[in-house]
């Protein structure tokens, strides 16, 4: 019976009891193995590029660079690793950053493990997981973002221009004019971007655009 290879995964945290115990849990599955550990941004693309793992399971506060320059490096390597955000930021804002960087997933620390488990075996496959509660629901609140195809979080620039208007005040057909659009396609963005970043109110959205400086560009 031929037996399909390992998930090889690199953990990048800069907490070594934190690194010890996902080894753990990783390597008790019997489609993982943790292939190396690092303790910060630059040494985490450094093993990578050596050790080329499939997925790098990636904290975006340690010491050195930021977090989204770090998945932006990896994302460049050949062949390049499936990047696993995994934080104590249970923010929309930080998200956006992660998957504008091209991580392929996003997990919060406090996530059960089966969940980080499932997440490591979506991006490997080619999807994107997002584990992100809405703010202000309490504990027990359910995810905003489900595990999902890689396309659907990727935000097209023209999405991207119809948030950074609408985040600035303007109505459907405001954006639509200056974008030369019709009001009907400016909807259906609008529908996408509700469900892509779980975003219903205008001040979600402005919030958004503006901790990941989109209203900047």
């Amino acid at each position: 019976m031929v037996t399909s290879p390992k998930i090889r995964v690199l953990i990048a945290d800069d907490h070594a009891v934190l690194r010890a115990g996902l080894r753990m849990l990783l390597n008790a599955q019997s489609d993982m193995q943790v292939v190396g550990e690092a303790a910060d941004g630059a040494e985490a693309v450094n093993r990578a590029a050596q050790l080329v793992p499939d997925v790098v399971l990636l904290d975006l506060s340690m010491p050195g660079p930021p977090g989204t320059a770090t998945i932006e490096r990896l994302v460049r390597l050949t062949p390049s690793p499936r990047v696993l955000v995994l934080t104590m930021h249970d923010d929309p804002a930080y998200l956006g950053a992660a998957l504008h960087a091209q991580a392929s997933g996003y997990v919060v620390k406090k996530a059960a493990d089966v969940e980080l488990l499932n997440a490591i075996r979506v991006v490997h496959r080619g999807g994107t997981f997002v584990n992100l509660t809405r703010p202000g629901q309490g504990e027990g609140r359910t995810p905003a973002l489900a595990a999902v195809d890689a396309p659907t979080l990727t935000l097209s620039q023209r999405e991207i221009d119809v948030l950074r208007l609408l985040a600035l005040g303007h109505t459907n057909q405001e954006a639509a004019k200056q974008l030369a659009l019709s009001v009907k396609t400016v909807e259906t963005h609008r529908k996408r971007l509700r469900t892509k970043l779980g975003l219903k109110s205008r001040a979600e959205l402005y919030r958004f655009a503006v901790e990941t400086r989109l209203l900047q560009g």
